[in-house]
């Protein structure tokens, strides 16, 4: 019987999916209602959420930014917004630590918690 984790399995062993261009993306955003993907927000019922209302949209970013790939972060999330409301986005500490790598790679201030 193992009695420590690996890293090589469970949610933290899973890549980030940040797009290497995402600051400059041109991408169309999402806006207005939305529901997720179930490969996204496998719950049900399926949810709708209002990415103009603040809270709905920190929900849609903390979804997204654990569990979409590159292309959803592209779709749904806007990066202005995400470096503005980052201390109020709650993420695992391994996608928070990604994610500020990545914004440390590009000399881009984010707010620390």
């Amino acid at each position: 019987m193992v009695s420590s984790r690996s890293s090589k399995v469970g949610p933290t062993s899973r890549p980030v999916a940040i797009p290497g261009d995402f600051d400059s993306a041109n991408d169309v955003k999402a806006s207005g209602i939305v529901v997720l993907p179930n490969r996204i927000r496998w719950s049900e019922p399926d949810l709708t959420f209002d990415l103009d209302a603040a809270v709905d949209r920190l929900r849609v970013y903390e979804i997204v930014l654990v569990e979409g790939t590159e292309s959803d972060v592209r779709h749904f999330v806007r990066f202005d917004e995400l470096v503005l409301a980052w201390n109020d986005i709650h993420l695992p500490a391994y996608v928070r630590k990604a994610w500020q790598d990545w914004f440390a790679d590009r000399h881009i201030s984010v707010p620390t918690c």
